[in-house]
């Protein structure tokens, strides 16, 4: 996903260190007026989020879009549970994935394409305590790596 094109918004950093993300996909999200200017200020978390299909239809769960200041009556419940849009058969292939064990949907970005407000769905699979500290190892290693290559280079 190229960041040039789009205006991303919010992001889940959590998901990355929390899960194994075999794939990327693009849903549309059903929003009302005064949450799209909301998410236009940047008033949206998606950390403690999750995606679940139920009836046929995929919805984000735990999103939180901070009432918009000038919405008054117009404002929505700011945890209420939305749609994301999605091809049926999409929808059907993930649930066919999901209902294996240990493998979850999982909201990685709200972004901007143009004027539409797409999320980005993570195909996720839980990380263990050991591939997690195994990760932070890695990371830690390729970081000294790099400072050993900057000082060696001067």
């Amino acid at each position: 996903m190229k960041t040039g094109a789009f205006k991303i918004v919010a992001q889940n950093k959590k998901a990355y260190h929390n899960y194994f993300i075999e794939e990327k996909l693009e849903a549309g999200i059903e929003l009302f007026g005064t949450e799209v200017k909301s998410i236009r200020e940047g008033k949206v978390s998606i950390k403690e989020s999750w995606c679940s299909i139920v009836d046929g239809e995929l919805l984000i769960n735990g999103m939180h879009i901070s009432p918009y200041e000038k919405g008054n009556i117009f404002n929505k419940d700011p945890m209420r549970v939305k749609k994301l849009l999605m091809h049926k058969r999409e929808i059907l292939r993930l649930l066919g994935l999901v209902k294996q064990a240990g493998y979850a949907l999982i909201p990685l970005n709200v972004y901007f394409k143009g004027s539409l407000v797409k999320v980005c769905v993570g195909f996720c699979r839980g990380k263990k305590l050991y591939d997690k500290r195994a990760a932070m190892a890695k990371k830690d290693a390729d970081r000294k790596i790099e400072r050993m290559l900057k000082e060696y280079n001067r």
